[in-house]
């Protein structure tokens, strides 16, 4: 009996083995499911990735194509410059050729003058001798009609007085003709004149014609970028912009919202820089306006210190966005030149404004 007990005592320990052999084996399971979870993590990983690479690649060859047409478009367009450029060179040079045709007929025109206004005094002179010589022959006639006698000194003189009136007025007739060569070579000279200058007003009025062209396209683009707001007007050849919505008052500092508009402004002049050609020189004008308040501070003792600042402002700011400093210019006019000069706060406020201009320089 107590061998048979102790038998059964030394079989206990096969349910303890089972309990870890199956907690052995759960814990195996459970890892290899946290593996087979962590496969399936990765492989969507990667599936995702490789969906992002190929929408990348996709979209690199887009952009490869866009570059592609974006190249031949700019070549186009610097051929097109290029044919722009000598055209214009080609047209500068022949008004310089016409200015310098003008300039010498104009000298011509005044050397003639002085010319004729010579032979006119000569022809007076002469005049003035024949009346004098005919007046003394008359006399000599007069007496010699009479049948008064005469020395033959007197009848030498009459002769010799009748030789001078003659060799006279062969001279008169040559001086006539030769100021009737003079008018008609002043005439041919003023209607050449007149042509050389209709056609470098031709000349001058395409090339503004041409400016004008740019100008209407820059403020077309500007109109555009600042919001097409109501306050924004054009006035002539000016693009006019109320300070109060690019300064706080009294003060010369770009307001955060305005330099948005002025990076707006920067690009569209590169922009419309970009296509007008060398040859045309031209600049972009800032000038600064503001009402008749006074001001009076340390740094702006006046209006003229902070319409000039502000203008200055906008400048700087321009040539930090890449336009180039020498095609730049700022001016400030104070309030002396005020479009409403009446003193409603609606007139106060158009008249603080600045005023972009694109003109030669």
């Amino acid at each position: 009996m107590r061998s048979l007990a102790t038998r059964r005592r030394g079989l206990d320990i096969w349910p303890g083995f089972v309990d870890a052999l199956t907690s052995l084996i759960m814990v195996m399971m459970f890892v290899l499911l946290l593996f087979a979870i962590g496969q399936f993590v990765l492989s969507d990983s990667l599936a995702g990735k490789n969906r992002a690479l190929d929408s990348l690649n996709a979209r690199v060859a887009e952009l490869a194509r866009t570059l592609s047409l974006a190249e031949s478009a700019k070549t186009a367009l610097d051929a097109q410059v290029k044919e722009l450029s000598a055209s214009l060179g080609a047209t500068a040079a022949e008004r310089d050729q016409f200015k310098t045709s003008l300039d010498a007929a104009q000298t011509e025109a005044a050397r003639l003058g002085a010319d004729v206004a010579a032979l006119q005094k000569l022809k007076a002179e002469l005049e003035t001798e024949v009346a004098k010589l005919a007046g003394e022959l008359g006399i000599s006639q007069e007496e010699t009609a009479k049948g008064k006698e005469l020395s033959a000194q007197q009848v030498a003189q009459i002769e010799l007085l009748n030789r001078q009136l003659a060799a006279v007025n062969t001279q008169l007739a040559q001086i006539q003709a030769a100021l009737d060569v003079a008018r008609k070579d002043i005439t041919a000279k003023d209607l050449k004149i007149a042509n050389l200058g209709k056609e470098l007003n031709i000349a001058l009025a395409n090339r503004v014609g041409e400016l004008e062209r740019y100008r209407s396209e820059f403020f077309g683009r500007l109109r555009e970028a600042l919001g097409n707001r109501a306050d924004v007007r054009i006035v002539g050849d000016r693009f006019v912009v109320p300070t109060d919505i690019l300064f706080d008052s009294g003060s010369a500092e770009l307001s955060p919202a305005a330099l948005a508009s002025m990076a707006t402004l920067a690009m569209t002049v590169r922009e419309v820089a970009s296509e007008i050609p060398s040859t045309v020189d031209w600049v972009l004008r800032i000038d600064g306006h503001t009402d008749d308040r006074p001001i009076h501070t340390d740094r702006f003792p006046s209006n003229w210190e902070l319409s000039s600042a502000r203008a200055v402002s906008i400048v700087k700011y321009l040539v930090v966005q890449g336009l180039p400093a020498h095609r730049l210019s700022a001016n400030g006019f104070g309030q002396f030149q005020p479009l409403d000069t009446s003193q409603t706060p609606e007139a106060l406020a158009r008249n603080r404004r600045i005023e972009i201009q694109l003109t030669n320089r």
